[in-house]
């Protein structure tokens, strides 16, 4: 918050003219209450010992200092034990109003991120069946993340892990085969874990279309071809409904690859070279116990084949090897118990697991419709897709929707709530305050009432009632938000800004005319603050990968 780096520049240089260091414990907030002013610092309290006096004597001292240094502070109180309430000058407030048009679309972003090299890999789902609401939901918080981390000063890329090797791809392969000769009349006996979508069906029934010999192939032969074909079909299927929710990857990247390329062989071998393999039971482990894991890891079965485990191994190393500082994950809730291992791993390529490395839980979505829940299983082929729940809801309501709550916290998603046009719909609720302040513009304009083309601050003169202030508090707080979301990987953090500010913009709608036929100099003052608050919720929404309407 620009209040609050402003203060402690000013606390700070009154400090050190005392001779005293700055304490890291050291606190500056916005109290609950407005009354008690805009900030409240604690400087006092912690600094009375080392001052040899009591925190209200050494608050009272300070309080005297502070408006000779700062003068945008036009009142300090000292309150209970030694707390400074700071209050700003009504122009240092209007001033945001002149940031905001000055920033524009850039509002809010900062550098704090200081261009640091970051992979977000997300959704990652295995090309086995459509995408459904759960994936929606990761897709949502990961290029929510990946805006954030962006606007905050890093230097973010994204990627799609493609799980395009193992068992579960030879799945896909068997299940359209089997599906192939059901078909063409062969009896079929299923087994247990096929995959019985709809959609196999339909991929089968393409492939016999296109060739009509296929089953003259052997079963080896057949299944691969329909592996084949299958993958890139529910592939290119993922890519277009993720187009379609505006989310997208710098780099799709193959699990395959990483055996053909080396780069699994090479983990391995860093792995050994430090110490942290050996072999048991004619299989390859991974002493990850020793890195804060509660078992070592199988790397190579004994049967030869790969571990989940060890592909993402070589996949984490070989992120760190393409020159990336900062790894993001984003899972699905059920992998938790998995973040020790990986950190393990992490650990055991040199790196900080604690500050290289980072997961992001993405907890169940239960979808209800008639306030009846939808149950989700891609084998079952009984899964609501993200495609069906787009197409229902629209994209902005379904992002803002999954967008609502702690990602690692269950949602429940009431599609009969997020179609309504009401204010009982978080969506409709915050695009709508976006809209009213348009049609307010629009009306200014039909009435022949123009902004000036260079606000100055003797044109926000008028803004100077409680709840304008109010207003420009909560804009000012913008960055400083959108930076702590950032930070703490919590994108959810916005949704609840706008509906807070949405809140705020409807009841200053609700009770103070803006366009005032005797009083000019008021009515030009409260468009620019709108107009400016405006602009605040375009670019929350825009973070979200939600529209910002003019119109509703």
């Amino acid at each position: 918050m620009h209040a609050i780096d402003q203060l402690e520049r000013s606390l700070k240089s009154i400090v050190a003219d005392m001779g005293l260091e700055w304490p890291a414990k050291a606190s500056i907030d916005a109290p609950k209450d407005s009354k008690h002013g805009d900030l409240a610092a604690n400087i006092a309290m912690m600094l009375a010992k080392e001052a040899k006096t009591n925190p209200r004597e050494l608050a009272s001292r300070i309080a005297a200092a502070l408006p000779a240094v700062d003068a945008a502070v036009q009142s300090v109180e000292v309150a209970g034990p030694g707390f400074l309430n700071v209050t700003f000058t009504p122009d240092f407030w209007r001033q945001t109003v002149l940031d905001i048009n000055a920033q524009g679309n850039a509002y809010g972003s900062s550098t704090i991120g200081q261009g640091r090299r970051t992979l977000i890999e997300y959704v990652s789902a295995n090309p086995t069946g459509p995408l459904h609401i759960g994936h929606g939901r990761g897709a949502a918080v990961g290029d929510t993340l990946t805006r954030l981390m962006r606007a905050a000063g890093f230097d973010v890329s994204t990627e799609y892990y493609i799980n395009d090797a193992g068992r579960q791809m030879r799945l896909l392969g068997l299940s359209v085969w089997m599906r192939a000769k059901e078909l063409s009349g062969q009896p079929i006996e299923i087994p247990t874990d096929f995959y019985r979508g709809s959609y196999i069906i339909d991929i089968a029934r393409e492939m016999l279309e296109k060739n009509p010999n296929l089953l003259s192939l052997s079963e080896q032969e057949g299944q691969d071809v329909c592996y084949d074909y299958a993958m890139k079909q529910i592939s290119d299927g993922i890519k277009a409904d993720l187009h379609e929710f505006r989310v997208g990857h710098d780099r799709w990247f193959s699990e395959k690859s990483l055996v053909d390329s080396g780069a699994v062989k090479d983990a391995f071998a860093a792995l050994k070279a430090a110490g942290h393999t050996y072999e048991k039971d004619n299989a390859l482990w991974f002493a990850t116990t020793p890195l804060g894991d509660d078992k070592d890891r199988v790397l190579t079965k004994s049967d030869g084949y790969l571990t989940y485990f060890a592909s993402d191994i070589a996949y984490h190393h070989d992120k760190f090897e393409r020159g990336f500082d900062y790894l993001i994950d984003i899972w699905g809730a059920d992998h938790h118990g998995y973040i020790p291992r990986m950190r393990a791993a992490i650990a055991a390529m040199g790196r900080n697991p604690e500050k290289d490395f980072d997961v992001v839980l993405i907890q169940l979505v239960n979808l209800l419709q008639n306030g009846q829940p939808i149950s989700m299983s891609t084998r079952a082929g009984t899964f609501e897709t993200l495609a069906d729940v787009v197409k229902e809801v629209g994209v902005d309501a379904a992002r803002f929707m999954f967008l609502s709550r702690k990602s690692d916290s269950t949602l429940d998603f009431d599609l009969e709530l997020v179609k309504q046009r009401s204010m009982d719909n978080p969506v409709y609720y915050v695009q709508y305050a976006h809209a009213r302040v348009c049609a307010v513009l629009r009306r200014a304009a039909e009435r022949g009432i123009a902004l000036p083309q260079s606000l100055t601050m003797a044109h926000l003169q008028a803004l100077d009632c409680p709840e304008d202030i109010a207003l420009l508090r909560k804009a000012a707080a913008f960055a400083d938000m959108l930076g702590q979301a950032a930070l703490s990987l919590s994108v959810h953090h916005v949704s609840r800004y706008l509906m807070d500010f949405a809140g705020m913009l409807h009841s200053y709608y609700a009770k103070h005319q803006v366009l005032l036929p005797e009083d000019t100099p008021r009515t030009i003052a409260r468009l620019a603050l709108l107009q400016s608050m405006a602009q605040v919720v375009h670019n929350g929404l825009d973070m979200l990968g939600v529209s910002a309407p003019e119109t509703m």
